[in-house]
């Protein structure tokens, strides 16, 4: 009988979702998210290194701070998306269908999480994406744990060339995808690249997107509040799905990410 792969190759067997999950967890425990309070804060303090963030994310929580400390927050409700549930709007559709951006998958990674960061959003006083978690991020990127959806316009001044135009970031991890932030400087392109994510995540059997908090605009998208008790025990399911690492391309390009 010829050994596993593993075994033969000296290296320890691959570990599944759930053990990586379950290690991570031991060594960068949160309190309980259901002792977070009103706001959803759950505690202060801490690093940003890649095993936190995954380690957070994991049991229902995230980042959200302009200045130090850092402040860890869990919301209730939760904001959330089945990919099932999707609804684009007979507007939304007619400019998907006229196809005005191609659209594309971890290609420009920074140049997103720059874009998000400097966008201008009325009602807010500066942005939560600083330089620590701008770089945090992108740790996480290198390491296949975050994507990056953008979308790519015709660029006249760039003589056949293309600009970024939208787009917009999160973390998978299981079967969760966990939202973080989009931006457009052209009429839908955010929303033109978050449908082609959704529906890849569906193909891709996803259980859901994280959307964290309540907007009117993920509402549109079908998004609906969860009680924290709920989001936790389908985050819990999850985290059975094995984690799709590494640069992610849509199946009419390639069926598997490099």
């Amino acid at each position: 009988m010829t050994p596993p792969p593993d075994r033969r190759a000296g290296h320890a067997p691959a570990r599944s979702t759930r053990e990586r999950v379950d290690e991570l967890v031991r060594v960068f425990p949160f309190p309980d998210p259901r002792l977070a309070d009103a706001r959803g804060l759950l505690g202060y303090g801490g690093d940003l290194v890649p095993e936190r963030l995954l380690a957070a994310y994991a049991q229902g929580v995230f980042p959200w701070y302009d200045e130090d400390p850092i402040l860890w927050f869990s919301p209730d409700p939760r904001m959330v998306l089945r990919p099932s549930e999707l609804h684009v709007g007979r507007s939304l559709a007619k400019r998907e269908r006229s196809a005005p951006y191609a659209i594309r998958m971890d290609t420009a990674f920074r140049e997103v999480i720059v874009a998000c960061r400097d966008a201008p959003r009325p009602g807010q006083d500066g942005t939560w994406i600083n330089q620590d978690m701008l770089e945090a991020y992108c740790g996480l990127h290198e390491l296949g744990y975050a994507h990056s959806v953008e979308a790519w316009a015709a660029d006249p001044e760039e003589g056949g060339g293309e600009r970024l135009v939208g787009g917009l970031y999160g973390i998978a991890l299981g079967r969760a995808f966990f939202g973080e932030s989009m931006f457009a400087i052209s009429a839908d392109a955010s929303k033109v690249a978050f449908v082609r994510l959704v529906r890849q995540l569906e193909a891709w059997g996803f259980d859901f997107v994280d959307c964290q908090v309540t907007t009117d605009h993920l509402a549109r998208f079908g998004a609906t509040e969860w009680k924290r008790d709920d989001f936790l025990d389908a985050l819990d399911r999850a985290m059975e799905g094995e984690t799709r690492r590494g640069r992610w391309m849509f199946s009419s390009e390639s069926e598997e990410p490099e």
